[in-house]
């Protein structure tokens, strides 16, 4: 049975926040799309993010709040 892509969002997002950066940075490593040096410049700030996260010198905020407010202050 094929794994479908929103149960492994869903589990991805359950993991711990390290073990998400380091995922996504994997995730984009096989990424051949990008221009030369993007998937580099992204590695490193989802690194940067995660040790700034790891570090406790930045606060997050959930999904549903954010989208709420981008669905309401956003025009149709």
């Amino acid at each position: 049975m094929a794994i479908q892509p929103d149960s492994l969002r869903d589990e991805a997002l359950a993991l711990p926040q390290d073990a998400r950066a380091e995922l996504a940075a994997e995730l984009l490593d096989t990424d051949t799309a990008e221009p030369n040096g993007a998937n580099t410049a992204w590695a490193n700030e989802i690194e940067e993010r995660a040790r700034q996260t790891i570090a406790g010198t930045t606060t997050s905020q959930n999904w549903d709040a954010v989208r709420q407010r981008l669905a309401t202050n956003l025009p149709e």
